[in-house]
C-alpha cells in the first residue's frame, strides 16, 4: 500500500522553516549558533494589544466560534485601518479574516485556480508562492527578475511570460526575500498591463510599514478603480505589529472572491482563533503607532549598519533594500572562491562550520544568493557578519 498521496509528496518543505528547525537542533546540542532565517520580529506584541486579548478571556468573549469570515467588530476595525492606510473604504463582504496571511494567499489559490491555470510570479519569491499554486491544481509560471535592476519585473518579461492560460500575477512589495519596492510608476504600467489582459492581481502586501531610508509604500490596488477591481490584497497583523503568533491575516477585494475564499475557511478553520481575534482588533484600531515606529527605526538602524559591513565579505554581492527586514546577497563569487557549486551546500556549511544559519536561495528561485533576516538585535548581527567575513576568508586560504 502507498500510504501518501501524490498531492503531498509534489509538496516541498518550507525551506526557511527546515534551515530554523536544523539550527534549534544544533543549539539543543549545546552548539553557539545565530539563527538568521526566520523573518519574526525579535519584539514583543505590544502591551495594548496582550491586554485586549486577555480582555477578552476575562469577559468570556474568547471562548466561542465566531463568524467564519471573522468578527464584525475586526471587519470594522480593519476598514477604518484601511482607510488611513490605503485611502478608501471598504464593506464587510471585501473583508476575510483568516488564520494567518498564509492562509489567506491559500484559500485564494484554492478559490481562483482551475487545473492548468496559470499564475505569473517574479523571482526571486517568497517559498511558499510556487507551492501554493501547485496544490491548487495552478501551473506557476516563474519569472527570473536581474539583481542589477533591483529584483524588479518589467512589462517585457511580462509580455514575454502572458498565455492565453495566464490567470493571475502575484506581486509583493516590499519584498520578502529582496526588500526591493516598486515605484508609483512601475506599479501603474503593471497594473494597467494586467487590466488589459483581464488577469487577477494578487498583492501580498505584508511588510507594507516596513520601509527604510525614506523609500515609499505604494499600493498598486490604490492606483485606479479598474485596477482595484482586478485585485486582492493580502495583509495582517504578523510583522507590522510583531504578532507572529497570533496567526492573523487579512485579505480585502472582490466580494465574489472573497465569499469563495470563506467557504474554503468555513471547511478548513472554521474560524481564525477568537482571542487572537480581538487581539487584532486593538492592533488595527490603535491610533498610537509609536511601537510601530519604535521597530522600523530598529529595523532601519540595523539595515545601515550591517549592509556595508556584508559588502566586504569576499565575493559577497549586495543590493541595499529599503524594505521588509531581509537581506539578499549574490554570492556565487564567494562559492567559487570557497570551493562550493551549490548555494544549499554553502549555506549548509556555514551553518555547521561557523554557527550561523542563513537561508539557501534555492528555495526562493534564486539559486546565487542566500537570505538572512535582520530582525533580530544588532549585536548579535555583528556577531553573525563577522562569523561569515572570518569563514569565507579561511576558506579561500585553505
Amino acid at each position: 500500500m502507498q500510504k501518501l498521496s501524490q498531492f503531498v509528496q509534489n509538496i516541498e518543505e518550507s525551506v526557511t522553516l527546515a534551515t530554523s528547525a536544523r539550527a534549534k537542533t544544533l543549539k539543543a546540542e549545546g552548539r553557539d549558533i545565530i539563527d538568521l532565517t526566520l523573518g519574526q520580529p525579535d519584539f514583543s506584541t505590544p502591551e495594548k494589544i496582550g491586554a485586549a486579548a486577555i480582555q477578552s478571556i476575562h469577559n468570556g468573549k474568547a471562548s466561542f466560534y465566531t463568524q467564519s469570515s471573522g468578527l464584525p467588530e475586526l471587519k470594522t476595525a480593519v476598514s477604518h485601518y484601511w482607510q488611513h492606510f490605503y485611502g478608501y473604504d471598504l464593506s464587510a463582504k471585501e473583508i476575510l479574516v483568516t488564520t494567518g496571511a498564509k492562509f489567506a494567499l491559500y484559500s485564494f489559490f484554492q478559490s481562483v485556480l482551475d487545473a492548468g491555470d496559470e499564475v505569473i510570479i517574479p523571482a526571486p519569491c517568497w517559498v511558499s508562492y510556487v507551492d501554493q499554486v501547485k496544490m491548487s491544481g495552478g501551473q506557476p509560471v516563474i519569472i527570473p527578475t536581474e539583481q542589477a535592476n533591483d529584483f524588479k519585473l518589467t512589462i517585457e518579461q511580462l509580455d514575454a511570460a502572458w498565455t492565453t492560460k495566464t490567470k493571475v500575477l502575484l506581486l509583493n512589495s516590499p519584498s520578502n526575500p529582496t526588500g526591493m519596492i516598486y515605484s508609483k510608476s512601475e506599479l501603474q504600467a503593471i497594473g494597467e498591463w494586467a487590466v488589459a489582459h483581464d488577469l487577477l492581481i494578487l498583492a501580498d502586501d505584508i511588510y507594507h510599514r516596513l520601509t527604510y531610508n525614506g523609500a515609499k509604500f505604494t499600493a498598486i490596488s490604490t492606483l485606479s478603480e479598474e485596477i482595484r477591481a482586478h485585485t486582492i490584497v493580502i495583509n495582517g497583523v504578523s510583522k507590522t505589529f510583531a504578532m507572529t503568533g497570533w496567526r492573523i491575516g487579512i485579505a480585502v477585494g472582490d466580494p465574489e472572491i472573497i465569499a469563495a475564499m470563506s467557504k474554503i475557511t468555513s471547511q478548513t478553520t472554521s474560524n481564525p482563533t477568537t482571542v487572537s481575534q480581538y487581539a487584532a482588533i486593538n492592533a488595527f484600531s490603535d491610533e498610537d503607532t509609536s511601537s510601530v515606529e519604535l521597530m522600523r527605526q530598529a529595523f532601519e538602524e540595523r539595515l545601515n549598519t550591517i549592509y556595508p559591513l556584508l559588502c566586504e565579505i569576499p565575493g559577497f554581492e549586495v543590493v541595499k533594500p529599503n524594505g521588509a527586514f531581509y537581506l539578499f546577497p549574490k554570492v556565487s563569487k564567494a562559492m567559487q572562491l570557497t570551493g562550493f557549486d551549490d548555494v544549499t551546500a554553502f549555506t549548509t556549511a556555514i551553518l555547521e562550520e561557523a554557527g550561523v544559519a542563513l537561508v539557501t536561495g534555492a528555495g526562493f528561485n534564486a539559486p546565487e544568493n542566500v537570505r538572512l533576516s535582520y530582525s533580530t538585535s544588532l549585536p548579535v548581527l555583528l556577531e553573525a557578519v563577522k562569523r561569515i567575513k572570518a569563514w569565507v576568508e579561511a576558506k579561500i586560504h585553505e
